[in-house]
């Protein structure tokens, strides 16, 4: 096996018995980028000295017996969150020379615990998108099939993960967009409970929704990383000083006598693609074999939740938008007379056109007038969703769903087409507006040899129930040992 196809349990075993060395594993991950990176775009920065030294760091570190479970591992970060002294675009032209002077809470982490951060990843512009098509910098394709999307917003972290261009990675979810590429890519992605993982340093999309988590070639390694990354952060308003437990205990226990929920819901979704709806059933019958037993649910609200959101995360969005007025950071329109023209000139050439649309949608549903028939209309109708979740939770342990309606579609097909685009997230923005933890786990491939992801959510501060039953679905299946041939 090439030191790139190592997961990170893999890599910390080698690397705790000093059989290969940080730097080796970094410098194999580094030339497999310069191979393969230039069919399909994941990364927008890599900094080879930056992870070089990181990694002779991190062999010191192993040679003085100091190594934890992400010590010398190549991580990549999505463009979104601030990383000292390295360029931070959020895909957006508005920020493409912005150099925080900061690291995000998630990223000193990741430093404390000896990881090499190789690069940050491509993205929708602020995270705005499901395809990764809205990226400001460049185009990323899906590393099993280059005319199809990866997915996103975090697209680039999860192309990546599946290229085998990082040992694992950071995405953020705001309605899907670690879950959803996870799927697409055939890999691993965990959003957790809304307030476990810091937000400090995460440029914002939607503040009361964002949530940082791991993309990752196995389940372990999610758990690995969520032990790292998870805990309170003074720093951060919305964390919750909740305890943190040790995620990867839950990996070797089984899941006889654990009930899940089907909601009814998803499966009468107009646009289910047939393909999607019998792997998803087939996997729920693989769970079930393991000493699961299914019953159905009701999410009776589902129905609002596009609505919901793209009412919200717009409104959210259009107020922390607001900061990039090209005074403070962020590029500059000089060719103006006057500051006003010259916030309207910075914003309309350094925003896209998703963005934009974003931002209008934001402002008009909080200007006078409309704010109580929109805004807070929506927030009540996320409080009716979120009282889903808990009647169903007390009849099951995790419930079980489609990650998206489709397999990945073809680059352009939709992205002229916003409605459509937003009613690929039909499935996942209901945990954001619950604040509710969700992962998913490759359960399929369609006929064109994409992969299928099954989509899993718990209750507030139970990962653990998702981890669970997702190891002892992925060691009763073998699509996550499938790879895309590069």
């Amino acid at each position: 096996m090439n030191l790139y196809e190592l997961t990170i349990s893999d890599a910390h075993a080698l690397l705790a018995k000093k059989e290969i060395s940080s730097k080796d594993l970094t410098r194999a991950v580094l030339d497999r980028i310069d191979a393969v990176d230039e069919k399909i775009g994941a990364y927008i920065t890599v900094s080879e000295e930056t992870a070089m030294g990181q990694a002779e760091d991190a062999d010191k570190r192993i040679g003085q017996g100091g190594i934890g479970p992400l010590t010398g591992i190549p991580m990549a970060i999505k463009d979104v969150m601030c990383t000292e002294g390295m360029v931070t675009t959020c895909g957006s032209k508005i920020l493409e020379n912005f150099v925080p002077p900061y690291d995000a809470t998630v990223i000193s982490k990741l430093k404390q615990a000896g990881a090499v951060i190789v690069g940050k990843a491509n993205m929708d512009e602020f995270a705005m998108g499901s395809s990764t098509e809205n990226s400001g910098i460049k185009l990323t394709r899906n590393p099993w099939n280059p005319d199809y999307i990866p997915g996103g917003s975090s697209g680039g972290s999860a192309a990546a993960v599946a290229a085998d261009m990082c040992i694992g990675a950071l995405g953020s979810d705001t309605g899907g967009s670690i879950r959803q590429p996870a799927s697409h890519c055939g890999v691993v992605g965990l959003k957790p409970t809304y307030g476990r993982v810091s937000r400090f340093g995460l440029v914002a999309f939607a503040s009361s929704l964002d949530q940082i988590g791991p993309i990752t070639k196995r389940v372990s390694d999610a758990a690995l990383v969520m032990n790292v990354i998870s805990g309170y952060d003074k720093r951060d308003s919305t964390s919750v000083p909740e305890d943190v437990p040790d995620f990867t205990s839950a990996l070797a226990e089984g899941i006889e006598g654990l009930t899940i929920g089907i909601p009814k819901e998803y499966f009468d979704t107009q646009g289910l693609d047939p393909q999607v709806s019998e792997a998803v059933t087939s996997a729920v019958k693989a769970i079930e074999s393991l000493g699961a037993r299914s019953i159905e649910i009701s999410l009776p609200n589902s129905e609002y939740v596009v609505a919901v959101y793209y009412i919200i995360a717009p409104c959210e969005a259009s107020s922390n938008l607001a900061r990039y007025d090209g005074v403070k950071y962020g590029i500059r329109n000089t060719d103006s007379e006057d500051y006003l023209e010259m916030y309207r000139r910075t914003r309309s050439s350094g925003f896209g056109p998703e963005v934009q649309r974003r931002i209008i949608l934001g402002t008009y549903a909080l200007s006078a007038g409309y704010y109580d028939a929109y805004y807070l209309k929506a927030s009540q109708v996320r409080s009716l969703i979120l009282q889903d979740f808990k009647n169903a939770f007390e009849s099951c342990d995790v419930i079980v769903s489609p990650i998206a309606p489709t397999p990945a579609f073809k680059i352009g097909e939709k992205i002229d087409d916003p409605l459509t685009m937003y009613l690929s997230d039909i499935f996942t923005l209901s945990a954001n507006l619950a604040g509710i933890p969700g992962m998913s786990v490759p359960c399929g491939f369609s006929s064109s040899g994409l992969p299928i992801g099954l989509q899993l959510m718990a209750t507030h501060f139970n990962e653990e129930a998702l981890l669970k039953v997702a190891c002892n679905f992925e060691k009763a299946t073998d699509y996550h040992n499938r790879k895309p041939k590069l």
